[in-house]
């Protein structure tokens, strides 16, 4: 194999297609079987105070996409999809915007290697890094939304074929996708809820840790925070002279 054909041949050569292809039906089930590892990484790490879980999962997650970005003949996370969508009928996408996907992954997971694995030094914003991975395996498998693949477009200035859902194709939305005006109410007061409960619970609940604590500060404005501030002071002095008071 030479560099050319490294660089540009990437997936499976299917009957059909004018690019070689990636099966999306695999990519989106091994983007959930690494967001949920990682979700249960993160509690058996908040839950226990155990490192070592962490560090195994992110070892797993740099081996895994140095493989995909060399083959996903190679990635144990695809091979884990492969393995479970078998007898469903594949759903191909262009390879190269996937593997440029990837390789955002990869570089992703690279400073991890060293701030989680071999050096453990860890701080607010490198588990937001963390999260950020998260979040894009989240909407990877749950909605087939592939961020890095819109980023190929935009940064490489081609335009990708075969996206997942179709969405480079032009097209007229079907029926079933539109909203009626029950449905667009129904949909605006949920992520009113959900927005709404979010910031009540991170603004009224007391924080545990330090990462809760940040986003607790985040949601509230500078007067909230004094106020807060000093109401805690308030229950300290009462608790440390409220006996002396008395008497």
């Amino acid at each position: 194999m030479n560099l050319q054909s490294f660089l540009w041949e990437y997936g499976a050569k299917v009957p059909g297609y004018d690019v070689r292809v990636i099966n999306e039906r695999e990519a989106r089930a091994a983007a959930g079987i690494l967001g949920t590892l990682g979700m249960i990484v993160i509690f058996v790490g908040i839950g226990f105070n155990h490192t070592m879980v962490a560090r195994v999962y992110l070892a797993f997650l740099f081996v895994d996409f140095t493989a995909r970005i060399i083959s996903p003949n190679y990635s144990p996370s695809l091979l884990l999809g492969k393995l479970v969508v078998q007898n469903q009928k594949p759903e191909y996408v262009g390879g190269l915007q996937k593997r440029f996907a990837w390789t955002l992954g990869w570089l992703i997971s690279l400073p991890m290697m060293w701030w989680f694995v071999i050096h453990w030094d860890i701080n607010f914003y490198k588990v937001l890094i963390c999260v950020l991975c998260l979040l894009l395996t989240f909407l990877e498998s749950a909605f087939g939304i592939c961020v890095g693949c819109k980023l190929y477009k935009i940064m490489t200035k081609i335009d990708p074929a075969h996206c997942p859902g179709g969405v480079c194709e032009i097209r007229k939305k079907e029926p079933i996708q539109m909203f009626s005006p029950i449905q667009k109410v129904i949909t605006a007061l949920t992520v009113i809820g959900l927005v709404v409960g979010t910031y009540f619970f991170l603004a009224y609940t007391k924080p545990t840790t330090f990462f809760g604590e940040f986003l607790h500060e985040a949601v509230l404005t500078d007067s909230q925070l004094q106020k807060e501030k000093d109401a805690e002071f308030q229950r300290e002095m009462e608790k440390e002279f409220g006996d002396d008071e008395e008497w």
